[in-house]
């Protein structure tokens, strides 16, 4: 089995790790803050003295970073991983990104002679704890098949959409419907509660018929319980939305619902809810609605 180093130990990242080395990955792991990820070693993951040190371990690398600006430091800044890869490592990024980062990514590791992906993804933390989330991947078709053994120890559904990049604009798509449904499944609640009807049973049904959705499945107890313990956070959504608004303006695509999300999103976050879980959009809901 390959080792794999990896990179980012947040709420995805660190059960995405966990799950590879329940596969029989040997895997290595590196972070900047060590005492946040010094009970790692108990799910089989070894600790890295240093960026360098995990590059030179690894058969491929992989980064689950928050944003654009911390995959360009860890991926390309000085003493990175290109800085100290070898030709032929495998490159994974398994963050969300901006699409020309992730291009831009894939062009210096191609004249480093390193295959490099975008693979960001999509299942929330449920998911990633489940081993069950929807990979899409950018980038060649010989570094995905490649790939392919390493990413099925974390995702069910992993499809090959296109060149470098692909990866995430597929998942600006995702974040445009995820986004749709939530507003949908709050408001749905609301009007709900205010007419007085059994929410489980409405929502049993409604998940059973065309509204049905995984935001429903997985979102809706938290917006009945007003309950939005992190498992994806406002403040990422509100950059994921970003993404999304910036990627349509560059070609001239109109997205109207989607800027209406993105705005308000980003009052959540500006008001001080940005750690909240994006099922927390109810919250303005509520407030706006005369219940």
């Amino acid at each position: 089995m390959a080792t794999v180093g990896f990179i980012g130990f947040g709420v995805m990242g660190a059960p995405m790790a966990t799950n590879l080395a329940k596969a029989g990955f040997d895997v290595v792991g590196f972070s900047r803050t060590p005492e946040r990820v010094s009970n790692l070693a108990s799910d089989g993951i070894t600790l890295a003295s240093s960026l360098e040190a995990l590059v030179h371990a690894s058969d491929v690398v992989i980064t689950m970073l928050p944003d654009s600006p911390d995959v360009e430091d860890v991926v390309l800044g000085d003493g990175g991983v290109f800085a100290n890869a070898a030709p032929g490592l495998l490159y994974i990024d398994m963050s969300t990104i901006r699409p020309d980062v992730a291009v831009r990514i894939a062009q210096s590791a191609e004249a480093k002679s390193i295959n490099a992906l975008d693979a960001p993804v999509s299942g929330g933390e449920a998911g990633a704890v489940e081993g069950s989330l929807s990979i899409m991947v950018g980038g060649s078709k010989e570094a995905y098949e490649r790939a392919r053994p390493v990413l099925t120890a974390m995702g069910r559904t992993i499809v090959h959409v296109g060149p470098a990049g692909s990866g995430q604009t597929v998942k600006a798509a995702n974040q445009l419907i995820v986004a749709a449904n939530l507003q949908g499944l709050a408001e749905a609640v609301v009007f709900l509660e205010a007419h007085g009807v059994e929410l489980p049973s409405a929502l049993e049904v409604l998940g059973g018929g065309l509204a049905g959705s995984a935001v429903l499945e997985r979102k809706s107890q938290n917006m009945i319980e007003r309950s939005f313990n992190p498992g994806f956070r406002l403040s990422l959504f509100q950059k994921d939305m970003g993404i999304v608004q910036a990627a349509a303006r560059e070609k001239g695509v109109t997205t109207l619902l989607g800027s209406l999300l993105a705005q308000m999103i980003s009052s959540l976050v500006a008001r001080g809810d940005g750690d909240l879980d994006h099922s927390a959009m109810i919250r303005l809901v509520d407030e706006l609605s005369r219940t």
